[in-house]
């Protein structure tokens, strides 16, 4: 009889984290997520601390490292955690003329076009605030690394959009470390792109993305996903995909990174470069509130991937 692989519910581990506190997008505008200092890590006691750091000696983030490996570990083969810093892209061309028109204008007629004869904002590239923004990200990782021992990812995966990839690139491939700013050597950098984690499909002509070819031959650092075709075949003039089927998309992403019960590519802290449309749609399958997240911003979320039975699962 043929196997298949088992089915995985996943939800947010909250209260590790100050961003999971804060106010929803919902409460107003003025509020979206920006990076906080230490990432926003809560100072609180783990079951590990009494053998791992009698004395608490050691910093919040390496206690909160080696009380992830714990819960790994206990895990059982049906439950894996893995700490994801899902990063919204910088700046870009489309962010700039919606702050311009002002959204009405830009979801009814702007969003539609190529540009406006002085900017173009098809797959839009970085501005030069983009690009600062995300030169910032590496600086704060290098900082982290040092100040808070803030474990770096393992692995980096990226959305196909010019925008991410420019970010991705500027925030991770120059990133360097003082001797003794991390006791496990960081991989090398080789991100992964992958198609489901794009930015919502449809209509936005920011949100079509460029060839395989043009993403290969811009970006040869990184890995290109063996089933992301040549020209773009999901994205659609007339179509705009909702935030459910947006949801669909994060989640099979997910069941790529968690593989089942065997934690996927077998890291436990991993990276995203992606965008607001995705982490939102990342929220909506993991039961978190929802927050829209400033450009440049970097949020962790606490994943927990648990082995169900088929009829168990009720997520997108």
């Amino acid at each position: 009889m043929a196997s298949h692989a088992p089915k995985l519910r996943y939800s947010a581990v909250t209260g590790y984290f100050k961003n999971d506190a804060q106010p929803t997008s919902s409460a107003g505008p003025g509020l979206e997520a920006v990076t906080l200092p230490g990432l926003g890590l809560i100072d609180q006691v783990y079951e590990t601390d009494e053998a791992f750091d009698p004395q608490r000696e050691k910093h919040g983030w390496e206690r909160f490292a080696h009380y992830l490996g714990h819960l790994n570990k206990t895990g059982g083969g049906k439950t894996v955690y893995k700490l994801l810093y899902a990063a919204r892209h910088g700046e870009g061309y489309h962010n700039v003329k919606e702050r311009e028109v002002g959204t009405p204008a830009w979801e009814s007629h702007w969003a539609k076009l190529e540009g406006d004869g002085h900017t173009t904002w098809a797959d839009a590239h970085l501005t030069a605030t983009g690009i600062a923004q995300a030169r910032a990200m590496a600086t704060f990782w290098a900082d982290a690394a040092v100040t808070a021992r803030l474990p770096l990812a393992r692995s980096h995966y990226c959305s196909p959009h010019a925008r991410c990839l420019e970010t991705c690139e500027l925030a991770f491939a120059t990133l360097a470390l003082p001797p003794g700013a991390g006791e496990v050597p960081v991989p090398p950098f080789r991100p992964v792109v992958k198609e489901m984690i794009r930015e919502r499909l449809g209509v936005h002509t920011c949100d079509r993305r460029r060839t395989r070819s043009w993403i290969r031959e811009s970006h040869p650092l990184f890995v290109v996903e063996e089933g992301l075709t040549e020209e773009d075949e999901l994205w659609r003039a007339d179509v705009r995909e909702t935030l459910e089927e947006h949801a669909v998309r994060m989640r099979a992403f997910l069941d790529e990174l968690f593989a089942g019960a065997g934690g996927g590519d077998g890291e436990q802290i991993v990276s995203v470069t992606a965008h607001s449309g995705s982490i939102r749609a990342l929220y909506e399958v993991l039961g978190h509130p929802g927050r829209k997240v400033a450009p440049g911003t970097i949020v962790p979320v606490l994943i927990k991937g648990e082995v169900v039975d088929d009829a168990a699962v009720a997520q997108p």
